[in-house]
């Protein structure tokens, strides 16, 4: 997904930024990661508090192949849910759960 795709995706939120990582995109609000474009797909952030919303939603987790010997690695990311793709005020509203979770995470 090109940079101004994702940037539309997330106009709900305001201004966003994007940065190389990993083979993929960081996607950033306020300095803060909540969400990852890899492999073309778009996965936003979750926690303990947002994670099984995620999954009743029929999100799924992004699980990776870990380093030789230690297995699949799940990652605190997830597929956004497939009402949100076509439903703006849907997407808005998984926008602000990622941005959320990534605040509550700390990490900038």
């Amino acid at each position: 997904m090109d940079d101004d795709a994702i940037r539309d995706l997330f106009a709900s939120l305001g201004p966003v930024t994007i940065r190389r990582m990993f083979g993929g995109k960081g996607i950033y609000h306020r300095g803060v990661v909540f969400a990852l474009e890899v492999g073309g797909e778009i996965l936003l952030k979750a926690d303990a508090q947002t994670a099984a919303l995620f999954a009743e939603a029929g999100s799924r987790q992004w699980v990776y192949e870990g380093q030789k010997g230690r297995g699949p690695v799940a990652m605190p990311y997830w597929s956004i849910p497939d009402p949100a793709i076509d439903d703006p005020d849907e997407m808005a509203l998984w926008a602000l759960r990622a941005f959320e979770a990534g605040m509550r995470s700390g990490k900038k």
